[in-house]
């Protein structure tokens, strides 16, 4: 009977270390499957796309516009200083580079206007979207795709 005692207190070890082992193995198994997801998750495939945040800075044209209307307009002279924000330095240095260029269109553009309809918040609004589509057309004609002014703001508008 002790003989009987003793083969069933050896097997319920047996069996007891058994399952700590498997539990153990398990247990080691999950934490190998979870490490490897995570760092798996931060790695970055050829099929995945990699955002780039390009800096956004303002760009302050030196000097206002000065623009004339027809004879008959309800203002005769507007003055504009317009500041832009740029996507990247790059951008602020092609904007320098051409911005004889962009003075001229925009004076154009402006002086285009009706001086009534510039009085109005929509009328401001529709030019700034015009001149946004001027600027952005001259850094694609002149330094092609990756340049371009995210927004354009009037700091001073003034119609006499």
């Amino acid at each position: 009977m002790s003989e009987q005692k003793q083969e069933g207190e050896k097997s319920g070890k047996s069996l007891k270390s058994l399952i700590i082992i498997i539990v153990g193995a398990l247990v080691l198994l999950a934490a190998g499957a979870g490490a490897t997801f995570f760092f798996m998750k931060g790695s970055v495939t050829h099929e995945e796309k990699v955002e780039v945040v390009v800096e956004k800075l303002y760009f302050d044209m030196g000097k206002p516009l000065v623009i004339n209307f027809p004879k008959g307009a309800m203002a005769l002279h507007g003055r504009i200083t317009l500041s832009f924000l740029a996507e990247g330095a790059e951008t602020i240095e092609v904007l320098k580079k051409n911005e004889p260029m962009i003075r001229n269109n925009l004076l154009m553009l402006i002086g285009g206007q009706d001086a009534a309809v510039l009085n109005t918040h929509e009328g401001k609004e529709t030019l700034r979207k015009a001149i946004l589509d001027n600027v952005n057309d001259v850094l694609k004609k002149m330094a092609g795709k990756g340049h371009q002014v995210a927004e354009i703001f009037f700091t001073s508008f003034v119609m006499q």
